[in-house]
């Protein structure tokens, strides 16, 4: 394993060494740059392998790191579905619907998000994908030039800020010292075209890497088409041994993807691949164009001191078409157009303090701050075409944050982490559209949290170490849920912020050919947001009084199979997440204490075995299983729980001077019919959006040295 040279040593050294190791490296989330990722900007992973193999096992969290070979991966790299299986308490649906991105939920924080990402935050090469008022989107994340996926869950994700149920974080490689290209294509069912290139230039002085791709698709079920084209570059300078600075851009074009709404458990059980009605009807589909710049400065000032600062601006704009007209005089539209500039910087210092026995201990104090501005405005739906204003309004978020945190290895078996984070967020609304029937519906709302986070490390031997950690957190609404209230008319500003208790204990082992790590955890939630009713695309949200999320997590990795090069990988997760107080919906139904949070699967598992056999060839296989999730507050609306196959294979040789890499996937083996994801509490009883068939993708990538 990646970890035995450190290992090996006597158990009072190796633990200096992996510390000292971990503050020079200043890579992991959970230690004294844990608190600095949460301002966005991450430090270099100066120390691969062992060290950072280390580092995770001696963290005070349940965390992993996946690592991402954008040449030898078996899959287009389109979407993080297809990098996160096998991660314990981390689900993600790729819900074959474009317009509304994937479905990534940590311990059922996320579950009910019906567009888009909440309750998780995401971070790419440490600018927010999360917006200030806690929206979040994972497409902006370019797959292909990405090193790794690292993701947190429990009590110290809450040190992140507002909606922090859980942080996934997707980082870009370095630059090639010396350049190279590469180019690749991919093809598969259901008119799945793929083409990217890529290309390095410069030295580690002054270096940089520029990538893109473009994905079209008929999709799998009717009026589902998609098309896509990304950029994403990074420029590195390193004027000084001292120095870092990185220049990053990202340039996202999805001029198309069509919506086919969901369906009814009748119309899923007819034909799971056809659209409803008024999706074609109304031509429901959205368009987004975004465009962002970041630069982020890594200084060391002397052996002890290191400071980090960020800066980023971008603008994103928006057209959906929904399912429905939205002409009456006091209605919003069935056309939302979004026009929105945002921005953010952060700013943080990490000192670390020289003790007497050697052992470190380290602070950090930092300053966050990111807004939002964005031009709301509604049109008629005429028929897929559109009308007449019924919406036009600026609306507002901003969120100003400052955080502390201090690390103690106070022996050779004990270490401390405590951190505070105290967030001020705003949301407002100013309407430019006022009518005799459409009164003025501007108005503001303000959220403050102080969230505390705690957590213990003892390393009960060499190579066990068990860990405890609890912390407070909060999830304030998103402009977007607060857009309609019950009434129809007019922002919810009566939407509070939920809030959340959470505790965790777990173990980790590790062994010369096995890892395992278990975790136990808990988080009580007040207030909790959940739909009201979803109709024809538009949501009403309101706050329940308390939801309760507990269970346990297992993830087992290794190579015990020795020379046959074998690498399992198990995960399982039990989640009961449950309505822990009774509370009545937006028509007036009762849902009863105990209710599952719809969303939730209470069991989930992955197995990942992946080979090496020699010759240039890596063949795998992915086995997902998945329990019944309820799609209603109420319990009254289910999918079916299910199980999956998927096989890759691949391989590497040289032709004419390049490298290249071939590799074909054939996913849902057994072509089984089930609910990939759902639109929980749709007010028409379209809940489900089911899952692709039988399907084959291969394709080739070329590597020019």
């Amino acid at each position: 394993m990646p970890f035995l040279s450190i290992h090996r040593l006597p158990v009072s050294n190796r633990r200096r060494l992996s510390r000292l190791t971990v503050l020079l490296a200043a890579a992991s989330v959970t230690s004294t740059t844990w608190a600095q990722s949460s301002t966005g900007v991450l430090p270099e992973v100066a120390v691969r392998g062992s060290a950072e193999a280390q580092r995770r096992f001696d963290s005070a969290a349940s965390q992993s790191s996946v690592a991402v070979d954008g040449f030898r991966t078996a899959a287009p790299l389109v979407n993080l579905s297809e990098l996160l299986v096998g991660q314990p308490g981390v689900v993600v649906q790729d819900r074959q619907n474009y317009a509304q991105d994937l479905q990534i939920s940590v311990r059922g924080f996320g579950s009910r998000s019906t567009f888009g990402v909440r309750g998780v935050r995401i971070l790419v090469d440490g600018i927010p994908a999360t917006a200030p008022d806690g929206q979040g989107q994972a497409a902006t994340a370019q797959l292909p030039s990405a090193e790794r996926i690292d993701l947190l869950r429990g009590p110290l994700a809450q040190l992140y800020g507002n909606s922090a149920g859980g942080v996934v974080q997707v980082f870009t490689r370095e630059p090639r010292p010396g350049g190279g290209a590469s180019a690749s294509v991919a093809a598969g069912a259901y008119g799945l075209r793929v083409a990217g290139a890529s290309f390095d230039f410069g030295d580690r002085t002054l270096g940089g890497l520029l990538d893109i791709s473009h994905m079209q698709t008929d999709g799998w079920r009717d009026h589902s088409a998609a098309e896509r084209t990304h950029l994403n570059g990074k420029l590195v300078a390193r004027p000084s041994a001292d120095t870092k600075i990185t220049a990053l851009i990202n340039l996202f074009d999805q001029p198309r993807a069509q919506d086919p709404l969901g369906l009814t458990a009748a119309q899923f059980r007819t034909d799971p691949r056809q659209s409803v009605a008024v999706s074609d009807v109304f031509n429901t589909r959205k368009s987004i164009a975004q465009n962002q710049l970041g630069l982020v400065l890594e200084q060391r000032l002397g052996p002890q001191d290191r400071v980090e600062a960020r800066v980023y601006g971008g603008t994103r704009d928006v057209t959906q078409y929904l399912s429905f007209s939205g002409a009456a005089t006091n209605s919003a539209g069935g056309v939302v157009d979004l026009g929105r500039r945002y921005g953010g910087a952060a700013l943080s210092w990490t000192h670390t303090i020289p003790t007497a026995s050697g052992l470190p201990l380290s602070w950090t104090a930092g300053l966050a701050a990111d807004r939002q501005r964005e031009q709301r405005q509604g049109f008629v739906n005429d028929n897929g075409v559109s009308g007449a204003l019924r919406r036009d309004e600026v609306d507002r978020a901003g969120n100003t944050d400052a955080f502390a945190q201090i690390d103690w290895q106070a022996t050779d078996r004990w270490r401390f982490i405590a951190g505070l984070r105290a967030s001020r967020v705003r949301l407002a609304v100013d309407d430019g559209y006022v009518t005799a029937v459409n009164p003025n519906d501007s108005g503001d709302r303000e959220y403050r949290q102080t969230s505390p986070a705690l957590g213990v490390v003892w390393s009960v031997a060499d190579n066990l170490n068990l860990y405890a950690n609890a912390g407070q957190g909060f999830e304030t609404p998103t402009l977007a849920e607060m857009a309609y209230s019950v009434a129809g008319t007019g922002p919810n500003f009566g939407l509070g912020a939920a809030r959340s208790r959470q505790f965790e204990v777990g173990a980790k082992w590790q062994a010369e050919r096995l890892r395992l790590e278990a975790a136990l955890f808990e988080a009580r939630s007040r207030n909790e947001i959940v739909p009201a009713a979803t109709i024809n695309g538009r949501t009403v949200y309101q706050n329940a009084d308390s939801v309760v999320r507990r269970g346990a997590e297992l993830a087992v990795v290794g190579k015990p199979f020795g020379s046959m090069r074998w690498t399992p990988r198990l995960a399982y997760t039990r989640l009961d997440a449950y309505f822990d107080s009774a509370y009545s919906t937006a028509g007036g139904a009762a849902v009863a204490r105990g209710n599952q949070l719809p969303g939730t699967a209470k069991d989930t598992a992955q197995l990942v075995l992946d080979a090496e056999p020699g010759f240039g060839w890596r063949v795998g296989a992915d086995v997902s299983l998945s329990a019944k999730a309820f799609a209603d507050d109420l319990n009254t609306q289910s999918a079916a729980g299910y199980g999956t196959v998927a096989l890759r294979a691949g391989r590497e040789f040289r032709a004419g001077g390049v490298r290249w890499y071939a590799w074909g996937r054939l996913d849902n083996l057994f072509d089984r019919s089930y609910v990939g994801s759902m639109i929980v509490n749709d007010g028409n009883s379209r809940f489900y959006e089911s899952a692709p068939g039988r399907r084959l993708t291969v394709g080739l990538r070329g590597q020019f040295e």
